[in-house]
C-alpha cells in the first residue's frame, strides 16, 4: 500500500477539529486498506510500532532527526536547526526543505506503508556504539525516496509527534463503521481492545472477519488487560443505595496498581496504564512465587511503600523513588514494599473475569499464601452505615486513602467505569475538599519570584463521550519551587506549536501541551462557569463547570493516561452532590 494515501488522510486530519471529520477520514483510510497492514497503520497513527506494554520505542532522538535530513537534502544542520526554531513543527520543517532539496537521487524506491514501518522498527531494534549511524541512515533512506508530503509525516512520526487530535476511542469508531456497518458496534470492538490491550490486533481481526473475530478475543497471559476502574462517593449512605443491602468494603492503599502476569518461573508485572513495570519491582519476581499456588495466574495488587520497622504503610510519593533507570538495587532497599492482591483475572488458562467478585475473592484466598511481603487486601463485608463507618476509621488509621467497596456479584469489567465499584476516600467525605485528577493541557508564565517559569497551570478533566479534554481550572497554588522546576521539565517535551483539536476551553494559554500529564487537585467546590467547558450546557444553558480554590497536592499521578483521569460525568456528580447537600442543610 502506497504510504501518500496514509499521509494523504493525515493531511486531510491536520486541517480539521472536528471529531466527525477526523473520524470519517479514518474510515476511508481503513476502507482501501488491506487487512493485512492495517495493524501497521493503525499502530503509525498511534506514533509507535507495537503496544505499549511491548515496550518497543522507534527511539530517535531530534539530533539524529536533523543530520538525516541535512544529509537528504543537502542542506547544512545549522540552516535546519534555524528552521526548526522558528516553525516549531520538525515535519513542516521536512516538508519545507525537501522542496528545496538540492541534490538528485536518480535511482528511488516507492514508499510504501509496509516500508516505512518495517524500516521504523529495525531503528528501534538497533543498539551498540554504531547504532546512532545506522539511525540516520535508514532515515536518511526514506526520506531521499519521500516526497515532500510523505517526509513530512515520516519526520513527525520519527519524532513522536504526529498530533492528530484523536484517541483510541476515536480509531475505535472509525473501525466499526468501517468494518461493522455502524458505529453502535463500537462497543464490541472496545471489549475486545479492552482484553487485550493491542489496537492493531483488534483492527487486524475485525478488517479480516468482521464482527465474528471479536468472539476469539480472550484473556490470555502476558497480554494486559484493562482495568477495570471505580466510581467516586461521598458517604456510607450514597454506597448503599447503589449497592444494596450487603456488599465488601476493601481497604484502600495509598501505592501503585500492578497487574501481575505469571507463568511457571516467568512473571511480568504492568502499571496501571500498561507499561511494563517488571525492572522497578525485581523484589516482587524474586520473592512472589513462594506465595502463589498456581501455574498461570493474573492477578491485581496494590504495592506500597512500607516502614520495615513498623509495618505502618508510607505515602505514595516514596514508592516513586523507585521510578528510576539506575541503581534499582539501592531503591529496593531504600524503599521496602508489600504486594496486597485483591483480584484474579486469569487461573490456569481459565479467565475469571464473568465470575462474580465474591467467587473471585474466594479463588485468591485459595490460591495465594500470606506473609510479610505477599498479603491479601483487608476485606469485610458491610451492611449498615456504621459498619461502612468503622472499616474506614479502621483504613485510615493503618494509613489507607480510603475503602473500595464492591458488589459482591459483580463481574470484572475490564476498562470499565462503572457503580459496581466505588471508592470512598477520607477527602471525599468533606463536601469542599474533593481530590480530582486532572490533565495538564496548558501553563501560563509566571511573573515575580516566578519569572522564567510556568505560574499557573490550564487543567481539564476527560469527557469519555467526546474524546475531548475540556477545561475546568486554572491552578496557581500548591507548588514549590521545587515543584514549578520540575513541571517545567516535565512539561518541555508535550509543548505544541497549535492547541490540540481535544483541547476544550475558552481561555488562551501562553503554552499549551499535549494532553498527557494528570496531576492531583483539591478544591473548595464546583461552581457553574462561563469560559470552562467541563460539562457545557449540561447543568445550565451556556455554562460549564469549574472548581474554586483549586490547589496542588504535591502529587503527580505518572501511572494514569490522561483518558484514567477524572471524567466529566464524575465532574457533574459531585457537583449535584454538592448542590444537595446544601439544600439538605437549609432544610434543617
Amino acid at each position: 500500500m502506497k504510504f501518500s494515501l496514509v499521509a494523504d488522510t493525515l493531511s486531510y486530519m491536520e486541517n480539521t477539529t472536528k471529531r466527525l471529520e477526523l473520524t470519517q477520514h479514518l474510515v476511508d483510510l481503513f476502507k482501501i486498506t488491506p487487512h493485512e497492514i492495517i495493524s501497521k497503520v493503525v499502530y503509525l497513527l498511534q506514533g509507535k510500532l507495537r503496544p505499549d506494554h511491548e515496550g518497543i520505542e522507534i527511539g530517535i532522538a531530534e539530533k539524529i532527526a536533523i543530520r538525516a535530513l541535512s544529509k537528504s537534502a543537502g542542506i547544512p544542520i545549522v540552516k535546519i536547526e534555524h528552521e526548526y526554531k522558528k516553525m516549531g513543527d520538525f515535519g513542516q520543517v521536512a516538508a519545507k526543505v525537501l522542496e528545496q532539496k538540492t541534490q538528485t537521487t536518480f535511482i528511488t524506491e516507492d514508499i510504501t506503508v509496509e516500508r516505512v514501518y518495517d524500516t521504523l522498527y529495525r531503528i528501534a531494534e538497533l543498539k551498540g556504539a554504531r547504532s546512532q549511524d545506522m539511525k540516520m541512515k535508514y532515515i536518511s533512506s526514506l526520506l531521499n525516496d519521500a516526497t515532500p508530503v510523505e517526509a513530512g509525516f515520516i519526520a513527525k512520526i520519527i519524532t513522536s509527534n504526529l498530533r492528530l487530535g484523536i484517541a483510541d476511542y476515536t480509531i475505535l469508531d472509525a473501525l466499526a463503521i468501517a468494518f461493522t456497518g455502524s458505529k453502535e458496534n463500537r462497543p464490541m470492538l472496545e471489549h475486545a481492545y479492552n482484553v487485550c490491550s493491542d489496537l492493531g490486533r483488534v483492527a487486524n481481526g475485525v478488517a479480516k472477519d468482521g464482527i465474528l473475530s471479536l468472539k476469539n478475543f480472550q484473556v490470555s497471559i502476558f497480554s494486559p488487560i484493562r482495568p477495570m476502574l471505580a466510581e467516586r462517593i461521598k458517604s456510607p449512605q450514597e454506597a448503599r443505595e447503589k449497592m444494596g443491602p450487603q456488599f465488601a468494603a476493601e481497604y484502600k492503599l495509598d501505592g501503585e496498581r500492578v497487574q501481575l502476569h505469571m507463568q511457571g518461573e516467568r512473571i511480568i508485572l504492568y502499571s496501571r496504564s500498561l507499561e511494563n513495570i517488571t525492572n522497578y519491582y525485581p523484589d516482587i519476581v524474586e520473592r512472589i512465587d513462594k506465595s502463589l499456588h498456581a501455574h498461570e495466574l493474573i492477578l491485581e495488587a496494590e504495592a506500597v511503600a512500607v516502614n520495615e520497622n513498623t509495618g505502618e504503610f508510607l505515602p505514595f510519593q516514596e514508592l516513586m523513588h523507585r521510578r528510576r533507570k539506575y541503581k534499582i538495587a539501592k531503591a529496593v532497599q531504600d524503599y521496602p514494599i508489600t504486594v496486597n492482591f485483591f483480584d484474579v483475572m486469569l487461573l490456569d488458562g481459565k479467565s475469571c473475569l464473568n465470575m462474580p467478585y465474591k467467587e473471585r475473592r474466594r479463588v485468591l484466598e485459595s490460591i495465594i499464601k500470606e506473609d510479610s511481603f505477599a498479603k491479601i487486601m483487608p476485606m469485610k463485608l458491610v451492611k449498615t452505615d456504621g459498619e461502612v463507618e468503622d472499616v474506614l476509621e479502621n483504613a485510615i488509621n493503618v494509613g489507607c486513602e480510603g475503602l473500595m467497596l464492591k458488589q459482591l456479584e459483580s463481574p470484572y469489567r475490564a476498562g470499565a467505569r462503572a457503580s459496581n465499584w466505588l471508592k470512598l476516600k477520607r477527602e471525599y467525605r468533606n463536601e469542599l475538599g474533593d481530590s480530582l485528577d486532572l490533565v495538564v493541557i496548558g501553563a501560563f508564565y509566571g511573573r515575580g519570584r516566578r519569572t522564567g517559569r510556568y505560574g499557573a497551570l490550564l487543567l481539564a478533566a476527560y469527557d469519555e463521550q467526546t474524546d475531548t479534554f475540556p477545561s475546568i481550572c486554572k491552578v496557581g497554588t500548591g507548588f514549590t519551587d521545587e515543584s514549578l522546576d520540575q513541571f517545567y521539565q516535565i512539561l518541555s517535551d508535550k509543548i505544541t506549536i497549535k492547541k490540540d483539536p481535544r483541547i476544550d476551553t475558552g481561555l488562551e494559554a501562553d503554552v499549551w501541551f499535549e494532553p498527557e500529564v494528570v496531576i492531583e487537585i483539591v478544591a473548595s467546590e464546583i461552581t457553574l462557569s462561563p469560559i470552562h467547558k467541563a460539562a457545557m450546557d449540561k447543568i445550565r444553558k451556556g455554562s460549564g463547570l469549574a472548581l474554586r480554590f483549586p490547589k496542588f497536592t504535591g502529587r503527580i499521578r505518572f501511572e494514569k493516561t490522561s483518558e484514567n483521569a477524572t471524567t466529566v460525568d464524575e465532574v457533574v456528580t459531585l457537583y449535584n452532590n454538592q448542590k444537595k447537600i446544601v439544600q439538605d442543610e437549609r432544610q434543617n
